[in-house]
């Protein structure tokens, strides 16, 4: 036997940026809870408005299995005397568990014997645990803060005024956060103000919808808003610029939806695009539009939560409502543009970046000295590497950064722009904040790079240096993501830049540093080891990347390439046979008390397999030393894995360890020539899985 099980909590409108989130823990906590349960159902169905949350449970059976308990007793030494009559303990066992002496007996647990009561449990009736499922479910959900209300002792994120609980078409006997449970429910707060009865928990959603003026749904209600939002987009020739935050925050707003478009004064447009686009979507949860060059265009599309039977009214209130607000925006654009970035920097000096590490101005400093160096590696343009970083920081005390967070280098460039400095100047007034999140586009220009290194590196030199370096969860300065941010930057911009030398050099810029001669080394361990993580993100194994950190290099670009080939090299069929004569070389080689000759006696070569193997090595090591020196890793690894015959038949007719000792010494100098080839790349003894 089953039935449909729904429970819906109405509340006073729930936190738009959260629903979505809460809705999700819900469905997860009760679906947990009743397979813990063993309660068989074919699905769950989660739901979320702004006044409710709720969950439909599709054929969930009507009671919990019956099932074998095993209860163990005393062992049967100690049950039993030797009479063979039950003792107190066997006694008090069958007592505890209902069974007669008599019926006593004793099985083996594995270890030793002992009483055992095999009891049969008859299942539950799931209506019986639904009220502890359900408010278990509401307890564990991830709310920050719970409030009170009125005089009720319950706590919520939002007081709470009903509750339904259906099985099937049956009410369930519960009551949770102080409420009964019911079959009624209620419709739009607008449209349909009042109570709906529930016949049947399978009918929640297509009565709120076609009764209620509700859509349950939180997929359906975004659905029909994209819908909705593109299709006035294109009554006006545009595109509606959707993101996915804001379309989740505008679903969690609305019960109802009807999208409608709203236009402020072109005026407006020779302000920047952004600004606007922030003032739109932060404050006002609007969509805006875009022409089909991406130009922004003077409208908006805003979401009502009801169908009006006069939309231009709500259209002319949420016009009436922007036009103060982009008024602003463009106020601060004219009056920022009446200082230049360059006079704002002193106002920098006021503004403490950390306490150890002094000001903002301070750090624009040191970020100066910084991107010279690095430009100066590159053969970029210093000037402007410098003059770019002195202004980085300016527009952080512009009003139009002081109202929109998010324009943060964006302002610089429009303001490095309208002070005359040179595009490159002006481009890393926003990309220095490039790679913004993961997969977050990189910097175009070459100074926007440096800077946008330059800046990291100073922060993670300078936090580290005072001891404060990221522990378990805690990385306030979000050094992980900085450092990341690094990698790819040397990487993807295909950057060779020595790491250790620029921390050194970043180091040196710091005056009042706690942490001493082993920060570099800390930093540089620190950085390697997000490095680590990124290729095991992109399925690289871990034993790939620790074949080449075992080389101890500092320069990302170089390791990168050479992961990349040892990972393709990780895939040929002589790979394994390589890494584990290579495994063995080294063995051998770590034993030797002295230092093995480098040079190879052709005349003390005896065997056929080891003048095969020197022959073979010798000419290996004429065809990859031009691949070695233009870092084609991939290349050269291919060309040495045509060693594997001849190694492993040196290893089968050679006696390395020969009594000779001038013998020996030379097998072992061609030994160490072959792994010196491999080792030019990698130390490939690292591909030898590791025995359990």
């Amino acid at each position: 036997m089953s039935a449909d099980f729904l429970v819906e909590l109405g509340t006073e409108e729930l936190p738009p940026k959260n629903l979505k989130n809460l809705m999700n823990a819900f469905a997860e906590s009760i679906q947990a809870d009743l397979t813990a349960l063993e309660l068989s159902f074919t699905s769950v169905k989660a739901y979320a408005a702004p006044r409710r949350l709720a969950l439909l449970v599709e054929n969930l059976a009507s009671e919990s299995p019956s099932k074998e308990l095993v209860v163990w007793g005393p062992p049967a030494a100690i049950a039993f005397d030797k009479e063979g009559q039950p003792t107190k303990a066997a006694l008090a066992f069958a007592e505890k568990n209902g069974i007669a002496a008599s019926a006593l007996k004793a099985e083996s647990d594995g270890k030793v014997e002992k009483l055992v009561a095999r009891l049969a449990q008859d299942g539950q009736k799931t209506v019986e645990l639904l009220e502890k499922v359900v408010g278990d479910a509401l307890a564990k959900l991830p709310i920050a803060k719970r409030m009170k209300w009125g005089s009720k002792r319950e706590e919520f994120v939002r007081p709470v005024h009903w509750l339904v609980m259906l099985f099937g078409s049956d009410v369930v006997s519960a009551s949770v956060l102080g409420l009964t449970a019911g079959r009624t429910t209620r419709g739009h707060r607008f449209h349909y103000n009042q109570p709906i009865e529930l016949a049947n928990a399978s009918d929640y959603a297509s009565v709120l919808k076609n009764t209620g003026y509700v859509v349950a749904d939180f997929a359906e209600r975004s659905a029909i808003i994209k819908d909705q939002v593109e299709a006035e987009a294109k009554n006006i020739g545009g595109v509606a610029v959707i993101d996915p935050a804001l379309l989740d925050e505008v679903t969690a707003l609305v019960e109802w939806p009807v999208a409608l478009t709203g236009q402020f004064e072109e005026r407006f447009l020779a302000v920047p695009a952004e600004a606007l686009i922030a003032s739109m979507k932060e404050h006002q949860k609007y969509f805006h539009v875009v022409d089909a060059n991406g130009k922004l265009k003077n409208y908006f599309i805003t979401v009502a939560n009801l169908q009006s039977k006069d939309p231009t009214q709500i259209i002319d209130g949420n016009e009436r409502v922007i036009r103060p607000r982009l008024s602003d925006a463009a106020f601060f654009f004219e009056t920022d543009k009446k200082t230049t970035l360059a006079s704002l920097r002193e106002r920098l000096k006021t503004i403490v970046f950390q306490a150890q590490l002094g000001t903002i101005y301070q750090k624009t400093e040191r970020v100066a000295k910084l991107a010279q160096f690095i430009a100066g590696k590159l053969k970029a343009d210093e000037a402007s590497a410098v003059r770019a970083a002195e202004l980085c920081k300016s527009d952080l005390v512009t009003n139009m950064v002081g109202e929109f967070d998010d324009m943060q280098g964006i302002a610089g460039f429009y303001y490095a722009l309208n002070d005359g400095e040179n595009a490159e100047v002006a481009a890393a007034m926003n990309e220095q904040y490039m790679p913004r999140f993961a997969g977050d586009q990189l910097p175009a220009t070459a100074t926007g790079a440096i800077i946008a290194l330059a800046d990291r590196l100073d922060t993670i030199s300078g936090i580290f240096g005072i001891g404060q370096q990221p522990s378990g969860s805690k990385d306030p300065f979000a050094l992980r993501r900085a450092s990341i941010a690094v990698l790819r930057l040397l990487v993807e911009k295909n950057l060779a830049l020595d790491l250790r030398e620029l921390l050194t050099f970043a180091k040196a810029q710091h005056n009042n540093l706690t942490v001493g001669e082993e920060l570099v080394d800390q930093v540089l361990g620190y950085m390697l080891d997000r490095f680590r993580a990124m290729f095991e993100d992109a399925q690289i194994p871990a034993e790939v990347f620790q074949a080449v950190n075992a080389k101890q290099l500092s320069q990302p670009l170089d390791i990168n390439q050479r992961v990349l080939a040892v990972n393709e090299f990780s895939k040929l069929p002589q790979a394994q046979a390589l890494a584990a004569a290579n495994k063995r070389v080294s063995n051998i080689l770590a034993k030797q008390n002295a230092d093995v000759s480098a040079a190879v006696n052709p005349a003390l070569l005896q065997e056929e397999a080891e003048k095969n193997l020197a022959q073979a090595v010798g000419a290996k090591a004429a065809v990859v030393a031009p691949l070695f020196a233009s870092r084609e890793y991939t290349q050269a690894l291919a060309a040495l894995a045509d060693l594997q015959p001849v190694v492993d038949a040196f290893f089968d007719n050679v006696m390395v360890m020969a009594d000779d000792p001038a013998l020996q010494q030379n097998r072992l100098a061609l030994l160490q020539q072959l792994r010196g080839l491999f080792l030019e790349v990698a130390d490939i003894s690292y591909l030898v899985p590791a025995k359990n």
